[in-house]
């Protein structure tokens, strides 16, 4: 019981950033629509492409299907809700579209194809961490982690289009021009990184080379090119939108634009943890371990998520 007690509060816990910034965003009057708009949509999203799924099939995979297509939400919400300049507008609803689409057209081939009719490694890897939490409840387990994952779309992912939307300054900044000119050229480098790997992969298989390890092109310089172009994507947009936090602070409520700036800032935490922690990285690199023996010199010799010169022995 008291263990049990112990897990849920922990649970609770994790919960409370988002509930947060949820409510301290939603302060902000000209913000509100879009805001619980946004919130009761992804609700539905998450209940039926992910949580319902889950319930039934124990699987979480089903949340890489609602995730991405959760931002495509976001970048059509900006387009039917931004009051803001429309060029602006138009700028930050495309970098969601583009982002989101990628990933979640993906995701239905995915679907299509029958990968997800087994749980994906990285949440499998997920269970082991429950087990050494003590987190005995797969349901419970399930449904929360999904959760965490649709409270980051209500909230501090949607961060940046909530604040470019609304911005009605009838000119497009500096700042503004570098954040969606990096976001662009992030984005093609993860797609170019992910073609690498296939092309590799398709190239082993025609070969007859089995158990090969990907380190073309971009995957010679870090581990998980795709992993950090992501992390960048998501850098590019919080520079991108700072200037339309600058011009809306109000010092009538200058705490909650505090908040709301260090939650803007915070999506690079979460999005870093993310891709390297419970996701990304070191998931995907427990299994590969294990099924490709020459990954453990490929280790030793190339970095694991910042891009880098190749290590000497």
């Amino acid at each position: 019981m008291k263990i049990a007690f112990k897990n849920f509060f922990t649970r609770g816990f994790g919960y409370l950033p988002y509930l947060l910034i949820y409510y301290v965003i939603y302060q902000v009057e000209i913000f509100q629509e879009m805001v619980l708009v946004n919130g009761v949509l992804q609700l539905l999203l998450f209940l039926v492409v992910a949580c319902i799924p889950a319930l039934f099939t124990k699987k979480m995979s089903y949340v890489d299907i609602a995730w991405p297509w959760g931002l495509v939400l976001i970048g059509v919400l900006a387009l039917l809700l931004g009051e803001g300049y429309k060029p602006r507008i138009y700028l930050i609803s495309g970098m969601y579209l583009c982002s989101g689409l990628r990933m979640g057209i993906g995701a239905l081939i995915l679907f299509k194809k029958g990968h997800l009719k087994s749980e994906l490694s990285r949440y499998t890897y997920q269970r082991r961490r429950w087990d050494r939490a003590g987190y005995k409840n797969l349901n419970l387990s399930l449904q929360y982690e999904i959760m965490i994952q649709c409270f980051a779309n209500i909230t501090f992912l949607a961060i940046p289009a909530i604040l470019m939307a609304n911005n009605s300054t009838n000119s497009i900044s500096t700042l503004e021009l570098i954040g969606v000119g990096l976001w662009a050229t992030w984005f093609v480098l993860e797609h170019i990184s992910d073609l690498q790997k296939q092309q590799f992969l398709k190239k082993a298989f025609l070969e007859k080379k089995k158990k090969q390890v990907c380190n073309v092109g971009f995957w010679k310089y870090t581990r998980h090119p795709n992993y950090f172009s992501e992390w960048m994507v998501w850098n590019a947009m919080i520079i991108s939108s700072f200037s339309s936090l600058v011009i809306a602070f109000s010092k009538d409520q200058q705490l909650v634009w505090i908040i709301i700036c260090i939650g803007l800032f915070y999506i690079s935490y979460i999005m870093y943890t993310t891709l390297v922690y419970y996701t990304g990285a070191v998931p995907s690199e427990f299994y590969t371990l294990q099924k490709r023996p020459n990954y453990k010199a490929y280790q030793e010799q190339t970095n694991m998520f910042f891009p880098g010169p190749k290590k000497l022995n």
